[in-house]
């Protein structure tokens, strides 16, 4: 912290912990093989750490990157360091900028990438038309000036649903509540998932990624849920099983309501089949699934 000089109340104000960047930098890169193109949206936050006080209390800007020269780093290294995964494609930047920025001693490069499916037509994939797939994928690389990195890879906004075999009974009961029992209820909510893979930044990170999204889905389906909660810690744990690069896996889980439509008051019987999707006040289920200590 940084001694501005000034007291209030006999303490000293000091500047406390900075960062600065460029934030929603929007990335679309075609791979323009013969025959066959490739595409990849990603969406990156950059941010820099380290030694800022000057330009926070006296004004001097010397040594520090411009947040322009940053957004247009970005799409430079892509044309040559953007050739595989999100999560590399980040340390080539948080390298990058760790050795360009004088001032700057730590990095964080998040992203976002917005994944594209292939049209059929024909029956056949299309060479170079793409229709917009479900989810969203995630990374995030830090690494500072002693050489020391962490990545985070994660899925967002991936919409799930069973139509049954879940239920929610057992719980606590008292004079508020009203929502009954049961064994036989809709269990959808949207998987937003984050997982780490430690200091490694030479992983197979697709193969990874494609392994770990295939495993949770895979995980939702093969049993009875009573709760979120049970089938949280389950999808954590098959992960964990399946690939020992994972250290630990979190997730936030939106209970998506889905209720049976009262049609008895038409002369209608609803054998459950026709339910309205409630957009009031959501449970939410959030937990980490790790490795100990051990």
């Amino acid at each position: 912290m940084t001694d501005t000089a000034s007291k209030t109340s006999g303490r000293r104000i000091v500047l406390g912990h900075t960062n600065y960047g460029k934030s929603d930098i929007r990335l679309v890169k075609v791979f323009r093989n013969p025959g066959r193109h490739e595409i990849k949206e990603l969406r990156v936050d950059v941010s820099q750490e380290g030694d800022f006080a000057a330009a926070h209390v006296e004004g001097d800007n010397t040594g520090l990157m411009a947040t322009d020269t940053m957004r247009n780093t970005v799409y430079a290294l892509a044309r040559d360091r953007l050739t595989g995964s999100a999560e590399a494609f980040g340390v080539e930047l948080v390298r990058h900028f760790l050795e360009a920025a004088p001032r700057a001693n730590r990095v964080r490069v998040s992203m976002v990438e917005h994944l594209w499916e292939r049209i059929e037509a024909g029956g056949k994939p299309h060479e170079h038309s793409f229709v917009r797939a479900a989810g969203e994928r995630t990374a995030e690389v830090v690494g500072d000036e002693e050489g020391n990195f962490s990545v985070e890879a994660g899925i967002d906004d991936l919409l799930v649903l069973k139509t049954t075999n879940s239920g929610w009974a057992g719980f606590l009961r008292d004079r508020l509540t009203t929502l009954p029992e049961t064994d036989d209820r809709i269990l959808s909510t949207v998987v937003t998932s984050r997982w780490s893979y430690g200091g490694a930044t030479d992983l197979d990170f697709d193969r990874l990624w494609e392994g770990i999204r295939r495993r949770i889905l895979e995980t939702f389906t093969d049993h009875y849920s009573p709760s979120v909660q049970f089938t949280l810690h389950r999808m954590g744990r098959a992960v964990l099983e399946s690939f020992p690069e994972v250290e630990r896996i979190h997730f936030s889980l939106p209970n998506r309501h889905h209720l049976l439509y009262d049609l008895e008051r038409f002369g209608m019987e609803n054998p459950g089949e026709v339910f309205h999707a409630d957009a009031e006040p959501y449970g939410l289920i959030e937990g980490t699934v790790e490795r100990s200590a051990s």
